[in-house]
Parts: structure tokens; C-alpha cells; sequence
């Protein structure tokens, strides 16, 4: 009997979503203004203007606009109104080579040219990195004795549980796969542990960063980001633990084409968060941080910001409504959203409101697709 698996099977007989206790809760958020200026680090300013907010992003002494540009919908044809977002005070933008297959960046840099690459504060992420790695384990778990497999599902299992990573207002349900990505981490990461001397680590870790890296340069037409965000979407905290991470980031950082990295999470945020701030290696995270969630990732921000450590916000209003970008907000959830911000702003402007009422936080992240919803969004950095 043949026990070779596809990747579909590798991880339908993985996990089950665990059902448990939550994380430890923390006290209600408080309706104050953020500090400007951030202790331990020189502030750095790009395109100050008065009628825009902004704090310190951590130790990198970045100066961001309260809301940031996420990167998602953005392409070569629907650049426009990052324009107008740039001239009404936004100074930091988002993307990756995974938003519409580097079409993001290509248009970002378009965006770089008009307004110049001195404006901005501009990260992107590393692609493919946890599918990279993922397959590679696949190899080796397809030539082990069906019990060593069983044990290694076993324990992935037991992590996520123990995690509580999928217990459902942590978990968030986002995006359609959602879980698979939890699921993927959590296989891989046992893996590593137990053979990861059977990979090519040069070339699945720093091949991949170096040659991601590279190819986002080039779609951006510059020669440098801000910041590098590696993994995309960590799903748990050993995936900011892997020593190659370093060594890529410390290579590129070295060439000038990088200054500071960085790590975004949708799953098992308060545990990804954590351990990149205890890594001493990061210097910030983009975290999911929204309604539903937040009593379970504030604890972990608070020590966060005692430690001068970047945070910016990102599934935020997502939260609200039905996974995939849905129009239809979920009811329960939109009438705990309005009970917590009162007023006539949309349920967008609010999910913004409530994270930026957290002063912990450096920015929130809004993927805005039009100059209608420039002119919605970036106006809740100006409500006290």
C-alpha cells in the first residue's frame, strides 16, 4: 500500500479545528490619543501634513500615517487614488509579490514615480515562502512509515489546539482557506523539528527570500524597502523562529536593499506577535486586530509597545463581514461593532476607529480601492 499523499490530502487528514478556551483577556480598550513620539528611537518624517495623524512605528522610528495603504487591490490601472490618499497625508504603503501576481507592486511603482520614493514608507513580502517550505517537507513526510506520519499529524493537532488557534473569534475565518494555512504551519513546523536537516535550507529559506526580494524590487522600480515582511501571513510563532530568516534578511540589509523586517500574521496573531518581539531580530508586525479578537491579542501589544516594537493593524473591518471581501456584514458581530462605536460612520470608518482607539497601536491598514473610499477612511485619523 502506497503511502504518498497529495497536497490536498496531506493536509484534509492533518488538523481538526479545535474548539477550547480562550487566551487571557484584557482590560477594555481606552478611548485616549496615542503619543506621537515613541521612547529609544529618532523619529524619521516623510510627507507631514496637517491634516493627517501619525506615530512611531516602533523601534524603526518610522512616522506613519494612522492609516496605511494596504496593497491588495492595487494594479498598473487602479493606482489613482493612491494619489490622492499621498496629497491628503497617507505616507506608507503595502503590498506583496502575492497581490494579483506582482501586478500590486507593479502598480506601486507607478505611484513611486509620480510622487518619488522619498515620500513613502514602502514594505513588501516574501513569496512563496511558507508554500516553499511546506513542499519541501511534503517530500520528506511522503517517504515516512505511516506511523511516524500518524504521529506527526498527531502533533500538529495538539499544537493548534493548544495554541487555541482555531478557536473561532481568535481565528477570525477571514478568507476561504484560511485554515489550511494554519493547518500547513503546524505540519511544517513539527517537521522542521524533527527532520530539518532534510531540506535544502539555503535554498528553500534565503533562495527564496533573496530571489522574492529581488523580484519586488524590480516590479517597484526602486532599489530599496523599508521594511520586508517574512513570512507572509506567519500562521504561528515558529515561523519567526527559523535561523535562515536572519541570515537572508541580514544579506539583503547588508546590500541596502532592506532596512528593517518585519512579519504579518492572520492566524495565531497574539502568539506570532510575540515571538517576533522576543526574536530581537524583528522590529515590527501586521497583525490581524479587529473586534472579535482583540481582548485576545491586546495583552500581548501592551508588552509589545513597553518594548518599543512596531504594530500595525490589518483585519480590521474584514472582521465585520462574511469572509472573502463580502458586502454583507455578519449581524451579530456589525451590532457589537455599533454598540462599541457609537455614530453615523460606516461600519468600515468604526472597525478603524475602534483599533485606532487602542494606543498601543502605530497604524491600521485600509485597502482602499477607489478615491470615494480615500476620502471615507483616511478622515477617521483626524477624529479624536
Amino acid at each position: 500500500m502506497s503511502h504518498a499523499m497529495t497536497r490536498r490530502d496531506f493536509v484534509r487528514t492533518s488538523v481538526t479545528l479545535a474548539a477550547g478556551a480562550g487566551l487571557a483577556r484584557a482590560g477594555n480598550l481606552q478611548n485616549t490619543e496615542t503619543s506621537t513620539i515613541g521612547p529609544g528611537s529618532q523619529p524619521e518624517w516623510r510627507n507631514k501634513q496637517p491634516g493627517m495623524r501619525y506615530r512611531q512605528l516602533g523601534r524603526t522610528g518610522f512616522m506613519v500615517s494612522e492609516i496605511v495603504c494596504g496593497g491588495d487591490p492595487i494594479t498598473p490601472t487602479n493606482y489613482q487614488h493612491v494619489l490622492v490618499a499621498i496629497e491628503m497625508g497617507l505616507n506608507y504603503l503595502d503590498t506583496a509579490p502575492a497581490y494579483g501576481q506582482g501586478l500590486s507592486e507593479e502598480g506601486y511603482g507607478l505611484v513611486l514615480q509620480s510622487v518619488g520614493r522619498d515620500r513613502v514608507f514602502l514594505n513588501t513580502k516574501i513569496d512563496p515562502f511558507s508554500q516553499n517550505r511546506f513542499d519541501a517537507y511534503l517530500k520528506v513526510f511522503n517517504g515516512l512509515r505511516s506511523s511516524e506520519q500518524a504521529a506527526i499529524l498527531q502533533e500538529a493537532s495538539l499544537d493548534v489546539e493548544q495554541r487555541h488557534a482555531t478557536v473561532p473569534n481568535y481565528f477570525g475565518h477571514y478568507f476561504t482557506g484560511q485554515i489550511r494555512q494554519v493547518e500547513m504551519a503546524a505540519i511544517a513546523n513539527v517537521m522542521e523539528k524533527k527532520h530539518g536537516s532534510r531540506i535544502d535550507r539555503q535554498k528553500v529559506y534565503v533562495g527564496t527570500i533573496v530571489q522574492s526580494l529581488e523580484g519586488s524590487l524590480r516590479r517597484l522600480k526602486t532599489d530599496h524597502v523599508d521594511l520586508m515582511m517574512c513570512p507572509h501571513g506567519a500562521a504561528s510563532p515558529a515561523e519567526v523562529q527559523i535561523p535562515e530568516i536572519y541570515e537572508a534578511f541580514e544579506k539583503l540589509k547588508k546590500q541596502g536593499k532592506v532596512r528593517y523586517l518585519g512579519v504579518s500574521a492572520h492566524n495565531d496573531p497574539a502568539h506570532v506577535l510575540k515571538a517576533a518581539m522576543e526574536s530581537g531580530v524583528y522590529s515590527m508586525a501586521m497583525f490581524a486586530y479587529n473586534i472579535m479578537n482583540r481582548h485576545y491579542v491586546e495583552p500581548v501589544m501592551a508588552e509589545a509597545h513597553q518594548r518599543n516594537f512596531g504594530m500595525i493593524a490589518m483585519k480590521t473591518s474584514q472582521a465585520v463581514f462574511y469572509p472573502d471581501r463580502s458586502t454583507r456584514p455578519v449581524p451579530e458581530r456589525a451590532a457589537l461593532l455599533n454598540q462599541t462605536i457609537p455614530g453615523n460612520m460606516g461600519l468600515h470608518q468604526k472597525a478603524y476607529r475602534l483599533a485606532l482607539n487602542n494606543p498601543h497601536l502605530s497604524a491600521v491598514t485600509s485597502n482602499m480601492v477607489n478615491e470615494q473610499q480615500v476620502r471615507e477612511n483616511l478622515p477617521v485619523a483626524r477624529t479624536a
